[in-house]
């Protein structure tokens, strides 16, 4: 394993119980994601990107097979100490914002950091220039109601990346939103990725934004290939 990796993944495999047989979702996966580098997975409906994305975020475990972020196992790690890597190393974006509806957006994009035991100002103060840098300066104080489709995801973005992780995962998250909407909140991801140096993995079925990125693996029958 190469310890400067953001992200390895080694014989990851996942099956579920079926109606009394055994499903093989994900089958001896084996992949390692570089500092820096972003990468899209792409596949057919039902082919597992999700759940693959939910076990390199340890918000699931695997049949069998490790997974390692930021140099740490984690299938190592007590419930405790595996919510604490992802805090720190990881970020996540979904087809959905999840944004908390009764905090404003500087609130939601705090979250992380005070989870984390940053202090009250501190975090403020990150996430009021994060969301500057989105183009949200002037919406700190609305509510996810108040934002459009648009503004809502930019604030799950700038949530994803104020702790500045190794990696961001992103499952669909120009999928819910416009082309031309969809288009931008991409190229702020794209953006992002690039000053900050946080590794990007994209779940996406839209081959343009799919295209846009340093190497495509399909997931097909289990397995990852290579499309570039």
């Amino acid at each position: 394993m190469n310890d400067g990796a953001a992200l390895v993944a080694t014989g990851l495999s996942k099956t579920f119980a079926e109606a009394g047989r055994v499903l093989t979702v994900l089958d001896g996966i084996e992949l390692e994601f570089a500092r820096g580098e972003r990468v899209a997975i792409v596949g057919a409906s039902g082919s597992g990107k999700t759940t693959l994305l939910q076990l390199l975020g340890g918000l699931d475990e695997p049949t069998s097979g490790e997974v390692w972020v930021a140099g740490e196992c984690m299938s190592k790690l007590d419930n405790t100490a595996r919510g604490a890597l992802r805090n720190r190393a990881l970020g996540f974006v979904y087809q959905f914002h999840h944004l908390l509806p009764e905090f404003t957006a500087l609130e939601n994009v705090a979250m992380p950091l005070l989870v984390r035991g940053a202090s009250a100002a501190e975090a403020a103060a990150s996430a009021e220039e994060l969301l500057g840098r989105v183009g949200l300066a002037e919406r700190l104080t609305h509510r996810p109601a108040q934002l459009s489709g648009g503004e809502r995801q930019r604030t799950a973005v700038a949530r994803a990346l104020v702790t500045e992780p190794a990696v961001v995962l992103a499952d669909e998250p120009t999928g819910n939103l416009d082309r031309p909407t969809g288009a931008k909140v991409f190229d702020l991801m794209l953006e992002l990725n690039d000053s900050l140096g946080t590794s990007l993995v994209v779940v996406t079925h839209d081959p343009e934004l799919a295209g846009r990125m340093d190497r495509v693996l399909e997931l097909r029958d289990g397995r990852l290939y290579s499309q570039q």
